[in-house]
């Protein structure tokens, strides 16, 4: 992906960003067999999908719903993106038998490009 113009993220080796002069990025999250594709820009999301496509067997499957157990909500008119990881700490809370309360605690993830 470095010859691509992307940066391997320090704290996470399956993420990589890359930044464009104009302030708009790309960020791919590579898990085993599947690829995320995030960006601020439709058309740097579609080229570098559509240069990969050349080199592996790909299927686009829609926009993203859930990854690794984390699920994705878009609001595409305030511009924001949250993940929430709450049915996977239901899913942990019930396998080691512990009571939830009535409100969950949610931690916001920020991530500084």
């Amino acid at each position: 992906m470095s010859e691509q113009g992307y940066t391997k993220c320090h704290s996470n080796h399956y993420v990589y960003l890359k930044m464009q002069n104009d302030g708009s990025y790309i960020i791919l999250l590579l898990y085993v067999d599947d690829m995320l594709v995030v960006g601020s820009n439709m058309q740097e999301i579609n080229a570098p999908k559509i240069k990969l496509a050349n080199s592996f067997a790909m299927k686009y499957l829609g926009a993203t719903k859930q990854i690794l157990g984390m699920r994705i909500t878009r609001d595409m008119k305030n511009h924001k993106l949250t993940l929430s990881q709450s049915e996977y700490i239901e899913k942990v809370s019930k396998r080691f038998n512990m009571k939830m309360p009535n409100q969950l605690v949610y931690l916001w993830l920020a991530i500084s490009i």
